[in-house]
């Protein structure tokens, strides 16, 4: 089993920056990709960003040039830079990992934190 911690969310003004973060734990397992998605009310859960173990990244077109996704693979933990928010960037973040345990590869979910852009 495979737990993810997030933190980071909160409220921020338009303009403004947070960071994400999210640190994977458990045993008998390896971290593959990580990534953040995120939802807003009404809407389905979409990608922000992902990163592998090799440090291959995708974004979604929305948060290119503003928001950096980077990771530590030996502590498991990946974090979002988000700068030059916007009110549409306001949801529920999710941490996502996928983790492989005897052949098995799993995606497992953080509990999400919620980022508020407003003034």
């Amino acid at each position: 089993q495979v737990q993810l911690v997030e933190s980071g969310g909160g409220l921020v003004q338009p303009g403004g920056s947070l960071r994400l973060s999210c640190a994977a734990s458990g045993s008998g397992f390896s971290i593959n990709a990580m990534g953040w998605y995120r939802q807003a009310p009404g809407k389905q859960r979409g990608l922000v960003a992902t990163i592998t173990t090799g440090g291959r990244i995708e974004y979604a077109d929305s948060v290119k040039g503003r928001f950096t996704i980077s990771r530590d693979n030996a502590r498991s933990t990946v974090w979002l830079q988000m700068n030059s928010l916007k009110a549409e960037d306001t949801a529920v973040y999710y941490c996502r990992a996928e983790a492989t345990t005897s052949a098995v590869t799993i995606q497992y979910w953080g509990q999400g934190t919620q980022v508020t852009v407003s003034s």
